[in-house]
C-alpha cells in the first residue's frame, strides 16, 4: 500500500486517556487517518500482549514495542532483536544481588522471577496483568526486552551493564534493551524495511522515553501534559491527552 504519512503515537499520556482507555474520538481519528492513507502506529515500552486490546480498540494493526526491539505492520512480524541468554543470566544475577526482581519480555508475553512490591505497583500503574513466575524463562524462550523490578539501584546497572540501556519507565521498574535500541531506532528500522524513507514520519509523546521516538521523526508533537524538556524538543505543543490533544495535532497537521 502506499502511505502519505507514518504517525507513531506512545500510549500513556498520549493516546491514552487518564484512565489508559481509547476514546472514540481517538478510534474515529485512525479511522480517518487510513482512511487518508496515513498509517497509524503505537510505539511503546509494553510488549503486545498487552497492548492488544488496545490496538483493537483504535483499530490499530501496526506496532513498535519493546522500545523499537520488535516491530509487526499490518499484522506481520517484520523485526525482532533478541538478548542472548549469557546476558540474561547476568542480568537475573544482578537483581538478586540487589533484592529486585527481573522480567522477561518477548512478542507472547512476559514472564517474572519473583513478585514483590514494587512489581505490582509497576503493572497496577500501567494497568497490566501480573506476570508469571519463571525464574528461568531466557532459557526456553527468546527475550527481547528485561524489566527490572525496584527502585534506587539504577547507577549499579547503568555502570555494570553498559551493553544495554535502561528507561526509567515508571517510579518502580526499568526497561532493560540492547545498547543503543529505542522507539527511535524502531522507526528508523521500520522506514527502511517499507522502504518509505520518503514518506512524512510524525512522532507522539509526553515522556523522557519519547525523545528518541520524536527525535527520529519529521515532525515532533508533544502532549500538552508532557514534560518540559520534551516540549523544547517538539515542534509543536498540542493539548493535553485528557484535552483531544492527538485530534488537536492531527487537524493542525491536515492528516484528519
Amino acid at each position: 500500500m502506499t502511505y502519505k504519512a507514518l504517525t507513531f503515537f506512545d500510549l500513556d499520556g498520549t493516546l491514552l486517556d487518564e484512565h489508559s482507555q481509547i476514546t472514540s474520538e481517538i478510534a474515529e481519528a485512525m479511522a480517518m487517518l487510513r482512511k487518508n492513507q496515513v498509517l497509524p502506529i503505537i510505539a511503546t515500552g509494553r510488549t503486545e500482549p498487552e497492548v492488544t486490546a488496545i490496538r483493537e480498540a483504535a483499530g490499530i494493526t501496526s506496532n513498535i514495542v519493546m522500545n523499537g526491539a520488535f516491530i509487526r505492520i499490518d499484522g506481520k512480524e517484520v523485526f525482532s532483536d533478541t538478548l542472548e541468554p549469557e546476558l540474561c543470566a547476568r542480568m537475573f544475577q544482578a537483581v538478586k544481588d540487589n533484592g529486585d526482581e527481573l522480567c522477561y519480555y518477548n512478542e507472547k508475553g512476559y514472564w517474572a522471577t519473583g513478585h514483590t512490591e514494587e512489581m505490582i505497583g509497576a503493572y497496577n500503574y500501567v494497568r497490566s496483568p501480573l506476570p508469571e513466575i519463571d525464574p528461568l524463562h531466557y532459557e526456553t524462550d527468546r527475550t527481547n526486552m528485561l524489566l527490572v523490578l525496584g527502585v534506587g539501584n539504577d547507577a549499579y546497572y547503568h555502570e555494570r551493564f553498559p551493553e544495554l540501556t535502561f528507561y526509567r519507565n515508571t517510579p518502580f521498574s526499568i526497561d532493560v534493551v540492547k545498547s543503543g535500541t529505542s522507539k527511535g531506532t524502531g522507526v528508523k528500522t521500520l522506514v527502511e524495511l517499507l522502504g518509505l524513507e520518503d514518506v512524512s514520519t510524525f512522532g507522539f509523546g509526553d515522556g523522557s522515553n519519547d525523545f528518541a521516538l520524536l527525535e527520529a521523526c519529521d515532525h515532533k508533537i508533544a502532549m500538552g501534559n508532557g514534560i518540559q524538556e520534551l516540549k523544547e524538543l517538539a515542534d509543536f505543543v498540542t493539548l493535553k491527552n485528557t484535552e483531544g490533544g492527538i485530534v488537536h495535532a492531527l487537524k493542525h497537521f491536515d492528516l484528519i
